[in-house]
């Protein structure tokens, strides 16, 4: 086992990392810009650096800087946790270059799966599900506009090197498909320097299940069930759930199946989420895999008793999984709600700023992942989430009435947060029954806002 490793990441994920390298008797550096100096991850670690000023560029994506920090701290290994460079294939190598280890996958094998267009040749060969499209990267926006009239509008047209719905457009008919096209690749080109794009048809207001897989080096796969992620705003996820209400039991057995066959597909090893959309016809297709943990990994550590980050470590070391199939049992649901510095009445504008008071609810079955304290300061430069609640339950009705009191308890001062708004959705009809795709939000954030200032005049009343 490691002696000392690197965290690469900032605010909840880092101390995420630092909490389990801790408990496994693991020292842990952390690095951080000149903006995070009075963070709590500074504060627990065994050691901390500072690798930059506050822009994510000059510090968090420093990727030479990151590497002379391990290097001088020595360090084996370096965690990236989630965003920044967790899926930079290039860090990965400099890390194997260096002699570091990367915990996470290789950066051939990043570098494959973050190539969507061979992600999803690769997936098709195995027998694994994917939507209608083209079987290449197109040439230009007339092959494009062949592929759409073969398939069916309206299609997506995708960066082979996208992520974070960036290199996306949406083409409804053939007027609109250069014009997808071109922006596409001209947004595709400027974020990852890579204009390669590809074509799907659109599977409109889909239900984006993803599910948990664990690889090590000695080749055994499992899976740990998957999440319900479909509450999304502008492809982002604001609420995730385990497990996912909308599967029937032959559904849930086949895309386990599906996403175990797409990771033995790469040999994967490491943490590792398969992602799919469930039409409403009941068909689900492959989307990509994120060669990462992931920001929601939490609701399925609730449901399994697993610990996903402990397993990461370990299977960076060169162990075996602790686990195998037979030893994963579901129990209960568990719902996560990401809390975020931003006002949803106006369009959910960030709202950095400083927290003189806050107070975290707790009990049976409630879990908070923050780096938040009594005087810390959010910053303007980097993402809005603040804190993440998690809560377990013996069924998703319980799950859902546990939220509510937790966000009912849960006081952040000094900023507008998103937690009203949370709290809202629990008392939403179509959530409490399930019946929420990725278009929900996009329907209903108006009229849940609505809904709420409605009831505040009420109760003035």
């Amino acid at each position: 086992m490691f002696k000392k490793i690197l965290i690469a990441n900032r605010g909840e994920i880092a101390m995420r990392v630092l909490r389990c390298a801790q408990e496994m008797g693991i020292e842990t550096v952390v690095a951080y810009s000149s903006e995070d100096a009075e963070t709590l991850p500074v504060q627990f670690a065994t050691e901390a650096v500072c690798i930059g000023p506050a822009p994510a560029a000059k510090s968090y994506l420093n990727q030479d800087s990151l590497i002379a920090a391990a290097l001088a701290y020595h360090c084996e290994a370096i965690h990236p946790g989630y965003g920044f460079l967790s899926e930079n294939a290039e860090f990965a190598r400099k890390c194997e270059k260096n002699g570091i280890i990367f915990i996470g996958p290789s950066s051939r094998m990043i570098k494959g799966m973050g190539d969507k267009q061979r992600a999803r040749a690769l997936m098709k060969k195995y027998g694994v599900p994917v939507v209608p499209g083209s079987d290449g990267v197109l040439e230009d926006w007339k092959e494009a506009a062949r592929i759409a009239e073969k398939v069916g509008y309206p299609v997506l047209i995708k960066a082979s090197a996208g992520g974070g719905g960036r290199g996306m457009r949406t083409a409804y008919d053939a007027n609109e498909i250069q014009a997808a096209f071109e922006n596409a690749q001209a947004e595709a080109l400027a974020a990852f320097g890579d204009g390669s794009m590809y074509l799907e048809k659109l599977i409109q207001h889909p239900h984006h299940i993803e599910v948990q897989i664990l690889g090590d080096r000695k080749g055994h796969i499992i899976h740990l069930g998957e999440r319900d992620c479909s509450m999304q705003r502008r492809n982002q996820k604001l609420l995730e759930e385990a497990p996912a209400k909308i599967l029937t039991s032959r559904q849930r057995e086949a895309i386990h199946k599906a996403a175990v066959r797409a990771a033995k597909a790469v040999h994967y090893v490491s943490a590792g989420t398969v992602e799919f959309v469930l039409d409403k016809e009941g068909n689900f297709y492959f989307i990509e895999m994120n060669t990462r943990i992931q920001v929601e990994h939490p609701v399925t550590e609730m449901i399994t008793g697993v610990d996903l980050i402990r397993e990461q470590i370990r299977i960076a070391a060169g162990l075996e999984l602790s686990y195998r199939q037979s030893d994963i049992r579901i129990s209960g649901h568990a719902i996560e709600c990401r809390i975020n510095a931003e006002n949803p009445a106006k369009n959910f504008a960030p709202c950095p700023g400083s927290v003189p008071f806050l107070h975290f609810p707790c009990g049976c079955g409630i879990r908070i992942e923050s780096a938040l304290y009594p005087g810390s300061k959010i910053s303007p430069y980097y993402d809005s989430m603040i804190a993440k609640v998690i809560v377990h339950a013996p069924g998703r009705l319980e799950a859902i009435r546990k939220m509510r009191v937790a966000l009912e308890e849960l006081t952040i001062q000094g900023v507008d947060t998103n937690v009203d708004f949370l709290y809202l959705i629990m008392f939403n009809s179509d959530y409490m029954v399930g019946n929420v795709d990725t278009g929900f939000l996009e329907k209903d954030t108006e009229a849940i806002i609505r809904w709420g200032e409605e009831s505040r005049k009420q109760s003035r009343r």
